[in-house]
């Protein structure tokens, strides 16, 4: 099922459009990804709504089974990316798990602009922005997912997450449908 609608209050979130997420190997190219952001993030700005640009400086603390890789990272690789055009309106995020709402202010900042549905977008579709879209919606707000703005490391990650969870936690849309729904609320 596609996106049906878009409350009057709706929030872009874009998660980890940064240089050192971007510059990696993804399952779709990560400037058509990028295109699809910019597209959705300068419809929102246009018609007044909140943009919340997250990236992430670091990981969550506990062991896990697949080691993460350990590197020296440049120091502009938790920096956003240019082409997201940061407005000074914008609401960044700096993460260190994850999700977008742990340990940040996202929920409250979100709650006190009076949000009740977020569109998540950005890399990758299976972590990072798997994991806000579900605390979203186990945080009550609408969650709608810009397919075709997002993906992942790898492609059958990917593929699940969209086929598979996201229709348990949201509605998913192409960026077109989330921008014709923006247009016709105005």
């Amino acid at each position: 099922m596609t996106v049906t609608t878009l409350d009057p209050r709706s929030a872009l979130i874009v998660v980890d459009l940064q240089k050192g997420i971007v510059s990696l190997p993804t399952a779709h190219p990560a400037g058509d990804v990028v295109k699809q952001v910019r597209k959705l993030a300068d419809a929102f700005r246009g018609h007044g709504l909140p943009v919340v640009l997250v990236n992430v400086a670091g990981g969550a603390p506990g062991r896990t089974e697949q080691q993460r890789p350990r590197r020296d990272y440049a120091a502009d690789w938790a920096e956003l990316i240019p082409e997201l055009d940061r407005q000074p309106q914008d609401h960044l995020v700096t993460k260190h798990t994850l999700g977008a709402f742990t340990n940040t202010d996202l929920d409250a900042w979100l709650k006190a602009a009076g949000v009740t549905q977020v569109v998540v977008a950005g890399i990758a579709t299976s972590i990072g922005v798997e994991t806000t879209a579900r605390q979203a919606y186990e945080l009550g707000f609408n969650v709608t997912l810009a397919t075709d703005a997002m993906t992942d490391l790898q492609a059958d990650p990917h593929a699940y997450s969209i086929t598979h969870v996201f229709p348990r936690i949201g509605e998913t849309g192409t960026t077109q449908e989330i921008i014709t729904l923006l247009e016709r609320s105005a």
